[in-house]
């Protein structure tokens, strides 16, 4: 019949579900390392995150490349995604999403954005969000929170979708919450890998330490 049990009991419809893999970055604070392929336990971040993203049952991905596009490509020969390319990847990640957005095929139910530097993002807090999305009663945004800060991925929904698609409203922004709760689903969670991520050497320093686990950083990549 196409629906899935939740939580608690009751059914949900299946959603169709999108997802945009945001790997443009310069890496700028880690001198020019391409963030999405840091390797924890051996393994590319961007490919744990496709890994992620079939798990939680998600339709179709996009990966957005911009800097160190080709080493980022090698990395998804063995993935099923579509690759979309922003060439102005330097002006800032509002562009990347943008891009991502216009790649994908058909509509969906729901999209998911999400940055490619959040090494401990798995299938289950996928679903977590998905989740949040499907129980919401309000919003068209659902963006985790944990003791007050503003987590990443984020779900939208097709107005928002539209939204961004008809103005220059940047749905992801890091003070959507306070310029516009009327759009907003705050996912309250004590869930920390939500705000887990790695911007400097430090950070994977100290999630290195931290967790136990090995991270290595690739080669840096000077910007044409």
């Amino acid at each position: 019949m196409g629906c899935l049990l939740k939580q608690g009991g009751g059914l949900h419809p299946r959603l169709r579900i999108g997802a945009v893999l945001l790997a443009a970055g310069e890496g700028r604070r880690m001198g020019g390392v391409a963030k999405a392929l840091i390797r924890l336990q051996g393994v590319p971040l961007i490919s744990r995150h496709l890994v992620a993203l079939s798990g939680a049952g998600v339709d179709e991905v996009v990966v957005v490349t911009g800097h160190a596009r080709e080493a980022i490509e090698e990395q998804l020969r063995s993935f099923v995604v579509t690759l979309a390319h922003n060439e102005a990847y330097a002006a800032g990640q509002q562009g990347s999403v943008r891009v991502g957005l216009a790649a994908l095929s058909g509509e969906f139910d729901a999209v998911i954005v999400m940055p490619a530097d959040q090494p401990l993002i798995g299938a289950g807090d996928l679903t977590e969000l998905i989740g949040a999305f499907k129980k919401r009663p309000a919003g068209h945004v659902v963006v985790p929170v944990v003791n007050g800060q503003r987590g990443n991925p984020v779900v939208l929904d097709a107005v928002a979708l539209a939204r961004i698609f008809e103005s220059d409203a940047n749905l992801g922004c890091r003070h959507l919450i306070e310029r516009q709760p009327e759009l907003v689903h705050v996912h309250e969670t004590a869930n920390t890998r939500f705000v887990t991520d790695v911007d400097t050497v430090e950070d994977v320093r100290q999630l290195a330490e931290r967790t136990g686990w090995r991270l290595e950083l690739p080669a840096a990549v000077a910007s044409p």
